[in-house]
């Protein structure tokens, strides 16, 4: 393992590195997702910045993560790198009590958000069994 990775490692420990680790997790994978497809297409930043008429400078922001791409922006990148755009939206995995509720709700057929909802409830018993 290298010196990077067991300082991650040792880093994730901590609770403030952890939330900016995950917040920052979309975007890096977005840049993954880039670089992969300009690697697969076999092309330069240079000639990638070509086939979409941009500079080399945009690609290397795209591929950093420091920008955010419209998807304007990563429908070029896929024609110019013979690849589609696909845009998922996936499930947030969540603690035992979210999982809880969620399997309750859909068994019981009850609204998930609101004064009469499951979260509510489990908020309320959380809350209670506190004090």
């Amino acid at each position: 393992m290298s010196d990077i990775e067991n300082l991650h490692r040792k880093w994730m420990k901590d609770p403030r590195y952890k939330k900016a680790h995950e917040e920052l997790a979309s975007e890096f994978e977005l840049a993954r997702a880039v670089i992969q497809a300009r690697a697969n297409a076999g092309l330069t930043q240079e000639e990638l910045a070509k086939r979409m008429k941009t500079t080399q400078s945009v690609i290397a922001r795209l591929e950093s993560g420091r920008t955010k791409p419209s998807t304007q922006t990563l429908e070029r990148l896929a024609a110019a790198t013979g690849t589609r755009v696909k845009i998922t939206f996936e499930p947030i995995p969540c603690s035992m009590s979210c999982s809880l509720v969620l399997r309750l709700q859909k068994t019981w057929n009850t609204p998930i958000y609101g004064k009469h909802s499951l979260f509510y409830v489990f908020y309320v018993f959380q809350v209670y069994m506190r004090t």
